[in-house]
């Protein structure tokens, strides 16, 4: 009876081993189902550390450094930088406020009465005094150039001096909007004085809205550059000072000017800016 007892507990147990594939076999290994391949607890342990660096890795790449979740679609989702906006104006007066309400000034102001461009012209200097950013101040000889009165050229001409390229070629444009001599002399000087380029160009294409002898003789100086670029700007400027078009070429346009070239002017007996104004531009072209 004790030997069939026991041959149906080894029996029993063969059953049970064959029925329960994950028991532990005592080799540290669990026998799976044919065809999977077994894994020992070391893989097990490295396969969830794998798990846990690629969580972690998500998470912070949906939390961000310092921006919070997913920051270039802050640009799309006007929810975020309307926020960030309302924080900034509950501390005080924005940059972009300041801009957009001095857009606006220069935009009206060349419609206001005399009294009110007077007030506001004291509003521009200190700008241009005291303003650290290029772009209020370039704003600022934009409304500037609006005013009416020479009165308001200082300021204009305060521009051209300006450490920042786009507010001297601001200042540029604002004079080939007003009709005052003195505008294209100042254009005049700054076409034979200056030694950037794009301020260079600038005021060549604002001198095409002025008449008369200094205009033409600052525009037939640029004929001479070397660059392409300026000669074509003065050749469309000139054709806008004489009102005639001689063709494309430099050497056509300095024949035709000669020929009809006005009398050389007397020098202003004030400060003599005709003169000084051909020098530097000769002088320039020499070099």
């Amino acid at each position: 009876m004790f030997s069939v007892s026991v041959l149906c507990s080894a029996k029993s147990a063969v059953k049970k081993r064959a029925v329960d594939p994950l028991r532990d076999n005592g080799s540290g290994l669990r026998p799976l189902r044919p065809g999977v391949p077994q894994r020992s607890r070391p893989q097990r342990s490295r396969r969830l550390g794998l798990i846990v660096v690629l969580v972690l890795g998500v998470i912070t790449a949906f939390s961000g450094c310092q921006d919070g979740p997913m920051y270039a679609l802050k640009h799309v989702n006007p929810y975020f930088p309307l926020r960030e906006w309302k924080r900034d104006r509950a501390l005080g007066v924005t940059d972009n406020q300041r801009r957009d309400e001095l857009a606006s000034l220069a935009s009206q102001i060349g419609d206001m009465s005399q009294k009110d461009q007077t007030f506001w012209a004291g509003h521009l200097n200190r700008i241009m005094n005291n303003d650290p950013s290029p772009e209020m101040r370039r704003l600022a000889v934009l409304a500037a150039g609006r005013i009416h009165g020479s009165e308001s050229l200082e300021l204009v001409q305060r521009g051209l001096g300006d450490e920042n390229v786009k507010v001297q070629m601001e200042a540029c444009r604002a004079l080939g909007r007003r009709s005052e001599p003195q505008a294209a002399r100042m254009l005049a000087s700054t076409v034979g004085t200056t030694t950037e380029l794009d301020v260079k160009n600038s005021a060549i294409e604002a001198l095409g809205n002025h008449k008369g002898a200094i205009p033409m003789d600052s525009l037939r100086i640029a004929l001479q550059d070397q660059d392409p670029a300026t000669t074509d700007l003065a050749i469309q400027s000139l054709r806008g000072v004489t009102g005639k078009d001689f063709g494309d070429s430099p050497q056509e346009w300095i024949a035709a000017l000669d020929q009809m070239q006005p009398p050389a002017a007397t020098p202003d007996p004030v400060d003599g800016d005709a003169d000084r104004i051909r020098y530097a531009q000769e002088q320039r072209t020499l070099r």
